[in-house]
């Protein structure tokens, strides 16, 4: 291939962000991320907007190469026969290879009553929305929060932590993904913010109004202010563009995130499906798997074999307000142990996180190609091995 190899990159996020710096590591690539806003959202804040605590927003100067080129847009179909991409304003942008990094949002909500009345805050856009109602509320209202897993338990402790009342509605268990251990440690922060947490099998919400949600067993819950974390979804760019997805609508890979169809479209983060067995969804493995799908750009356009992609997990962590959280450590193929670290030290080891985290996008923007330790899941080819197994003993 001979000139310039032009790259879009579909997403400005974690990955997007990563993915594109390290795309610059060659001089005969130009490298153009395309997304809907100006600056860098750091998701893993979105509770501390709602709070009050922190803006979400970083400047893309900080975070990005200075060899991207930014395109503020929105891609609303992918070509691929064409390889080009059209945008929002009508303009249509060539490429010779696309990396899709379109990242997750809010799932919709199946509950009735849940779109109109509960507020969702996995953009930020949903997260600014959710602020102001909240300001505007006495500071008795009641405030529900929906959903368990890190996002619920990080805004019901933030906002519990300023003087709101709120109760957290988990389903089956609060923070699944926890270990015991963990979960104990969870729940006695809870309580002494004086959070109300309800779990079990009746503490699904089943409708939601303006003024209350209904739990399992025909319970009503009054709600001045409801708040949505349950699940996340993925927009639906690649299914409406005729690529194959999953049923969530994860763009379809092999395991160097190729597309399985079309050498010349490459997956990262949320938004990947590799080999249709993805990886959880997280800025940690964004931060992993962003890189590595450049590489499989950077291996074609060299004309050399592309490697798997290997993620692995230390744990999750997750903000008990400000001046507490925890730690749960994790096995590398993403299950908890009983180890974790809390309180005090938890809280101080998340802020840690969330500022190197902006320090390895930034210093991969500087030193393009410098991320490269990242922990690696060994238990993931034997998934793969007994899937394919299973699949041949069915046919």
């Amino acid at each position: 291939m001979t000139g310039k190899t032009d790259v879009i990159v579909i997403g400005g996020g974690y990955a997007g962000v990563m993915a594109a710096n390290r795309l610059t590591r060659r001089d005969d690539v130009t490298v153009t991320l395309i997304n809907p806003r100006p600056t860098f959202v750091e998701r893993i804040r979105l509770h501390q907007l709602v709070g009050g605590s922190d803006d979400a927003v970083v400047d893309y100067r900080k975070v990005l190469a200075e060899g991207v080129r930014l395109l503020v847009d929105t891609v609303t179909r992918i070509d691929a026969a064409g390889r080009s991409v059209t945008l929002a304003t009508g303009d249509t942008v060539d490429y010779d290879y696309l990396i899709y990094a379109v990242g997750s949002g809010s799932a919709d909500p199946s509950v009735p009553g849940a779109a109109e009345f509960a507020y969702p805050i996995a953009t930020l856009e949903e997260a600014e929305r959710l602020r102001p109602v909240l300001a505007a509320a006495p500071a008795t209202a009641a405030v529900t929060v929906v959903g368990a897993g890190p996002t619920g338990i990080e805004t019901a402790t933030e906002l519990a932590e300023v003087g709101r009342t709120v109760t957290l509605v988990c389903g089956e268990v609060l923070g699944p993904y926890l270990h015991p251990r963990g979960r104990r440690a969870v729940a006695r922060r809870l309580a002494a913010l004086g959070v109300t947490v309800l779990d079990g099998p009746d503490a699904t919400v089943t409708a939601v109004t303006r003024e209350a949600v209904q739990l399992g067993g025909d319970r009503w819950l009054p709600s001045e202010v409801t708040i949505w974390t349950a699940g996340f979804g993925v927009p639906d760019l690649a299914r409406r563009s005729g690529l194959r997805t999953d049923a969530l609508g994860r763009l379809l890979t092999d395991e160097t995130l190729t597309s399985v169809d079309d050498v010349r479209i490459v997956a990262a983060g949320d938004s990947a499906a590799p080999s249709g067995l993805p990886v959880r969804m997280s800025c940690q493995a964004a931060v992993q798997s962003g890189p590595q799908a450049a590489e499989t750009v950077l291996s074609r356009i060299a004309g050399t074999q592309p490697a798997a992609v290997n993620v692995g997990f230390a744990g999750q962590c997750i903000s008990l307000g400000r001046r507490a959280g925890i730690f749960q450590f994790a096995r590398r193929n993403d299950t908890a142990t009983g180890l974790y670290l809390g309180g005090r030290p938890g809280a101080r080891l998340k802020e840690f996180i969330c500022q190197s985290i902006l320090r390895q996008l930034a210093y991969e923007a500087r030193k393009p190609g410098s991320r490269n330790l990242w922990t690696k899941d060994d238990k993931r080819q034997q998934l793969l091995r007994a899937r394919r197994d299973e699949v041949a003993l069915h046919r």
